[in-house]
């Protein structure tokens, strides 16, 4: 489990093998087995990896012990009552009591797993198999020098000392030097008294065992080689897909886990919470991320999260889990006593992840959204736990950047609402259900119409009007905006081409839809397509657009400025009202705040900023538009402040096209002035 703490260390098994730990095979030869078998006993680290797997082989079938060890105690006790000599039945005595030992002690181990020393059970291994050996080869060299034995006992003993080492040779294989230690015991005292008793048949017996001796121990150094190989293959298989597990698991950007290890975590985490304990999840999103790549370099991005992970992973409580959860989101899960100490640790870990920060030479004012839910007030599992921080995410992005949001129910009925009304909206645009009002922009000086407003109404067949403050966010966030502002540009165009040529238009730009890719293509396609004079279309963009100075944005108000589109600062006042927006960008108009003109805080202060942006625009030969104008006495109040443009209920709502026809109409049969004068 990758479980981070205050220690700062993200804990990814290192699970690489050591640089030469594991040498690929290799070619056998006719020397090979011999210095094999003394690279082996030479110290060697492999060799330790190896060992404990080998020795479990030599005590992985006691059944065979069980049968060796009778074998043995019935050829023993055999020769010992054939013949009444004292050694051999001293050496039968031997062979059961060792017999019995080394059977209890194999099934004991067998089937009683424990934490074992491999080096002991191989010493203890080998106490019992060497003193067999021995006590075998006596015995069968002892029937040699009798010379009144029985018929056919040294055929017995000689054929049990034969395949007695050789069986052991195969059985114990993985440990060569107990397989040829006992061959060598077992057969070393039959050889020896071949040649000393020296008769023809005996002679040539010692050779033949010399012989199988020799062939025996080759062979055993074979398997054994082989089963080292394996064994060594079989290890770093393992280790390889061990690591293999743990890249899978990891972030390669930050080094904490990934979605994938976070879902393993979390179910971990969960399983090891206290009874009546609190699980914590605060999930994380950067502001202005994507903006940092576009601008910065994909290099100083991967910069940030990684700094943003180093972060966390040092502010997060001790067992917390720290994943990046994908992009620019980030998730933290950690056991907490209560609500208040998950308020104190999300205020800690945001202001953590928004202190600025210095990456490949740039200052980064960091920032971020987070969202928390707690299990069990807000969820009962982890699936619900991570919906539920997440609804709590979408809630703090909306309200704004920067902000903290703890889970509510009624989070969940507006993401519902939400969700809902942007699946209407995409089929209302099929379906054709929207329409564009306009609302009139009047002279203050004539009081006749110089432009109108392009505004999106929608009658819901079901539901009737709904408000574009209910609907014209969630087209921001969906990103439905994009086609939704395309197709009011292009409706807007198309109405304005059948008004007086000395009528303009005037159509609000969301900054997505600016941003996005062929934004100004689009807008000079919809002038082509309805032949409308570029001069008379008029985009309206808001503060809050220019203050990330994005250089899309600069070159799509270059763009359509060189075809001939105005544009107009919007609701001028309300954010940060740099002149430098109005020294660096092309605008002809600006229109100031409804908050100055009909707000509950105007008075003495407002006159006093309209009248300065007033003079200002008239210095700089722009158009003053005062927006919000309700009452004669307002009108007559911007109009002597210096506003030459207004736009309010007070001469009218916004009407459908045809309502823009009878107006017009009206207002050449009246003359406008009287809009100001009554």
């Amino acid at each position: 489990m990758s479980i981070i703490g205050r220690s700062g260390a993200a804990l990814v098994p290192s699970t690489a093998p050591a640089p030469g730990a594991f040498e690929g095979r290799a070619k056998p030869s006719s020397r090979f087995g011999l210095r094999h078998f003394a690279g082996f006993l030479a110290h060697d680290p492999r060799n330790e990896q190896v060992r404990a797997k080998l020795v479990d082989t030599l005590y992985s079938d006691p059944s065979t012990m069980l049968l060796g060890a009778l074998c043995g105690i019935a050829a023993s006790l055999t020769a010992a009552l054939a013949t009444q000599d004292p050694q051999l039945i001293a050496g039968a005595v031997a062979m059961v009591l060792i017999g019995l030992w080394r059977v209890l002690l194999a099934y004991r181990i067998a089937y009683a797993p424990r934490p074992r020393c491999a080096r002991r059970l191989e010493l203890l291994y080998e106490t019992g198999a060497f003193s067999w050996a021995l006590v075998s080869g006596l015995i069968g060299a002892r029937t040699l020098f009798l010379p009144a034995a029985p018929p056919h006992l040294e055929a017995l003993m000689i054929g049990y000392v034969l395949a007695s080492g050789t069986a052991i040779s195969a059985r114990n294989a993985g440990r060569p030097l107990v397989a040829i230690g006992q061959l060598v015991l077992t057969t070393a005292p039959v050889l020896v008294a071949c040649f000393v008793v020296a008769t023809l048949p005996l002679l040539v017996l010692g050779i033949c065992i010399a012989l199988v001796l020799a062939g025996v121990v080759s062979i055993t150094l074979s398997v054994f080689r082989t089963l080292r190989e394996q064994i060594i293959a079989a290890e770093t298989s393992a280790l390889m897909a061990e690591r293999m597990r743990a890249l899978a698991r990891t972030d390669a950007v930050t080094g904490l886990i990934n979605r994938t290890g976070l879902n393993d975590d979390l179910n971990v985490i969960l399983a090891g919470l206290p009874a009546g304990g609190r699980l914590a999840l605060f999930w994380f999103d950067l502001d202005r991320f994507k903006e940092i790549n576009d601008t910065l370099g994909h290099p100083v991005g991967d910069g940030v999260l990684s700094e943003i992970g180093s972060r966390l992973r040092q502010c997060a409580p001790a067992g917390a889990v720290v994943a990046r959860f994908g992009g620019d989101e980030f998730v933290i899960a950690a056991q907490v006593s209560g609500c208040i100490e998950a308020e104190h640790l999300a205020e800690e870990l945001h202001r953590e992840v928004s202190r600025p920060m210095r990456i490949s030479g740039h200052r980064i004012d960091g920032g971020s959204s987070l969202g928390v839910a707690i299990l069990p007030d807000d969820a009962f599992d982890i699936e619900t736990l991570l919906q539920r921080s997440d609804t709590a995410l979408y809630d703090a992005k909306v309200r704004g950047r920067g902000q903290v949001r703890f889970f509510d129910t009624a989070m969940s009925r507006k993401l519902v609402r939400r969700k809902e009304i942007e699946r209407e909206l995409r089929a209302a645009i099929q379906r054709e259900e929207l329409s564009v009002f306009f609302q009139p922009v009047v002279s203050l000086a004539t009081g006749r119409i110089c432009c109108f407003e392009a505004l999106v109404r929608w009658f819901h067949p079901e539901k009737g009007e709904l408000l574009p403050g209910e609907f014209v966010q969630v087209a921001e966030e969906s990103g439905v905006i994009i086609t939704l502002g395309n197709w009011i540009t292009m409706q807007a165009a198309r109405a304005c081409a059948t008004w007086p040529e000395d009528i303009t238009v005037a159509v609000n730009l969301s900054p997505l839809q600016i941003r996005a890719p062929g934004a100004a293509l689009a807008i000079l396609a919809a002038l082509r397509d309805t032949g409308l004079d570029p001069r008379r279309l008029e985009l309206e963009v808001t503060e809050s657009l220019l203050l990330d100075d994005d250089a899309n944005t600069v070159r799509f108000i270059e763009d359509l400025s060189s075809a001939g589109v105005r544009f107009a600062l919007d609701d001028f006042g309300t954010g940060y009202s740099s002149l430098h927006y109005i020294k660096k960008f092309p605008f002809s108009k600006i229109k100031i705040d409804r908050s100055f003109v009909s707000g509950p805080d105007t008075g003495r202060k407002s006159d006093a900023i309209i009248r300065a942006v007033a003079g200002m625009g008239a210095t700089l030969g722009m158009e003053i538009v005062a927006e919000g104008l309700e009452t004669l006495e307002q009108v007559q109040t911007v109009r002597w402040a210096g506003c030459t443009l207004g736009q309010g209920y007070y001469f009218s709502r916004a009407v459908p096209e045809d309502g823009v026809t009878m107006m017009l109409a009206d207002e050449m049969a009246e003359g406008g002035i009287s809009r100001i004068a009554r």
